[in-house]
């Protein structure tokens, strides 16, 4: 590739979730896959950004990569005004889920999931209308398209008319929970004792479908074990929800050394969710060697395949049905654990920067 290649670096001063997490990780592993010669030079082009904000501190530990700040403007004003002309002389790569309508065919755009058309309830009016505005312009204007599951690509496919062969798909990495040093004071904090909670790591959003998990609660409660729920405060853009119906331990956002102690202690990870483009909580728990039980269908069941339990939401009686079965049946726990491992060993974050490279190099 001989082409300059420009990246949307708007992510950089945006508070951290499994958009932001995606953008970071692929962005740093381009930053490695530059030092042996596998990615061409590469800018990072960032709004004007305030010492608070979280991409400044991330940035320095960038070796290769070159960051630069154009423009005076920020958000989708500056990525659809300001971006186009700065990233005029090469391919822009974006990586979440919005890019400049004016750059047309010299872009790849990674459109993680369908999800402001496929589950509208969890999103604001305004933050929709806009989204499917413009991921149709984009489509139209000729934009490469990547995102990160089979499921997402078909979903994608039915939503924007798109040709499956114009989507690459990236599968996300799970390396990254591993390089952090496990932090076990968030238990004590909380009053939590080893393989004696189930956790939860998720918004509180429609879809996340979190109040499904009353009975699970109850049956935990029966044998003297709780549910914690990890998870950010909601955005503006949307729809959260607040009580669960049921007694949980509150973690609020904790930090990926914090997560990885919770992951290494749980009895197992809990994701009730209806709708994931990809499903990180997931990929993370196997990592860590935590059992996971998920719902069924969508992108879980795709990346997860026979490491992970499964039930139906549609039937609440199947969530409890599947933690007594992890918790009574001998060897169950220790198996799934080991499937985990295995899976996720050739899930990593250099790997996926590789494959999205493939879509870098289509663009024309």
């Amino acid at each position: 590739m001989t082409r300059a290649v420009f990246l949307n670096g708007r992510f950089l001063g945006q508070s951290v979730s499994g958009v932001q997490r995606f953008s970071l990780e692929i962005t740093a592993a381009i930053d490695r896959l530059m030092a042996g010669s596998e990615w061409p030079r590469t800018i990072v082009l960032t709004p004007r950004m305030a010492g608070a904000d979280a991409g400044v501190g991330i940035a320095s530990s960038f070796k290769r990569l070159q960051l630069q700040e154009v423009g005076r403007l920020r958000g989708h004003l500056w990525e659809q005004t300001e971006l186009p002309g700065a990233s005029r002389d090469g391919v822009l790569l974006n990586l979440g889920n919005t890019g400049p309508m004016l750059t047309g065919q010299r872009q790849v755009v990674v459109i993680h999931d369908a999800g402001v058309f496929d589950t509208p309830e969890s999103y604001s009016l305004r933050f929709r209308a806009w989204y499917k505005a413009l991921q149709h312009c984009l489509v139209r204007t000729g934009a490469q398209v990547a995102t990160v599951s089979k499921f997402s690509r078909d979903r994608i496919v039915a939503r924007l008319g798109l040709d499956p062969e114009r989507i690459v798909v990236v599968y996300e990495g799970a390396d990254h929970i591993l390089r952090a040093q496990a932090d076990p004071s968030v238990l004590e904090r909380h009053g939590l004792r080893p393989r004696q909670f189930a956790l939860v790591v998720s918004n509180r959003v429609a879809h996340k479908n979190l109040s499904t998990l009353q009975g699970a609660a109850a049956a935990l409660e029966r044998r003297g074990m709780a549910i914690a729920v990890a998870g950010a405060s909601q955005a503006a853009v949307f729809q959260g929800i607040d009580g669960l119906g049921f007694a949980e331990r509150r973690l609020g956002r904790v930090s990926d050394a914090e997560l990885r102690a919770l992951y290494e202690n749980a009895v197992c990870l809990l994701f009730p969710s209806r709708y994931e483009g990809f499903g990180l909580p997931p990929v993370e728990a196997m990592a860590c060697g935590c059992p996971v039980l998920a719902a069924g269908g969508n992108a879980v069941e795709e990346i997860c395949g026979d490491s992970a339990l499964y039930f139906d939401n549609a039937r609440k009686q199947t969530i409890v049905d599947a933690i007594e079965r992890l918790l009574d049946e001998p060897g169950l726990a220790d198996m799934l654990r080991a499937r985990g491992w295995v899976r996720t060993t050739g899930l990593s974050w250099d790997a996926s920067a590789r494959r999205l490279g493939d879509a870098v190099r289509r663009v024309r």
